[in-house]
């Protein structure tokens, strides 16, 4: 059973690779389609909070307690090794960005809002744009539900400290 959650992950991963090794194929490099734009369209075309927050189905910012809630926290280990952990690890630089800091760098509702709408974040967001330039490597989408988002963010939350 976990060699078959194992290929599914790098199945996952490789999906991602071979989307930008075709966008490469058509004509346009990783670096060209994911440089973040800072002319003054750009920025407009950014809704108030979705510098902050990122776009996605959270658009309201995630309130989350002092306290680490250990259920939450339990349930979203699990699914951070089945769906992330091919492609992140805590401390290092791996297949993405290592994720153990995170929330010291983004908001908990830009984090829920990558995890649950990459593609968007990437085509649109400057931050997922430059994470794309310099990772090289799109996250794919792992269809995750907002509770298994929220799981994966007390996780996040619980390696942190």
């Amino acid at each position: 059973m976990r060699d078959i959650a194992r290929r599914v992950r790098t199945n996952g991963c490789l999906i991602g690779a071979f989307a930008l090794l075709s966008a490469a194929a058509c004509g346009t490099s990783a670096t060209e389609s994911a440089a973040p734009k800072t002319t003054t369209a750009a920025k407009a075309s950014t809704k108030p909070g979705e510098i902050e927050h990122g776009i996605g189905p959270i658009t309201e910012p995630v309130a989350i307690s002092a306290a680490i809630d250990e259920s939450l926290s339990g349930t979203g280990s699990k699914v951070f090794e089945q769906k992330c952990a091919s492609c992140h690890k805590m401390d290092e630089r791996y297949v993405g960005p290592p994720l153990g800091k995170v929330l010291e760098r983004r908001t908990p509702t830009f984090v829920m809002n990558m995890v649950l709408n990459p593609q968007t974040m990437v085509e649109k967001h400057p931050v997922s744009k430059k994470l794309l330039a310099e990772f090289l490597l799109m996250m794919p989408n792992q269809n995750l539900t907002p509770d298994e988002a929220r799981q994966v963010l007390e996780y996040l939350r619980s390696e942190q400290k």
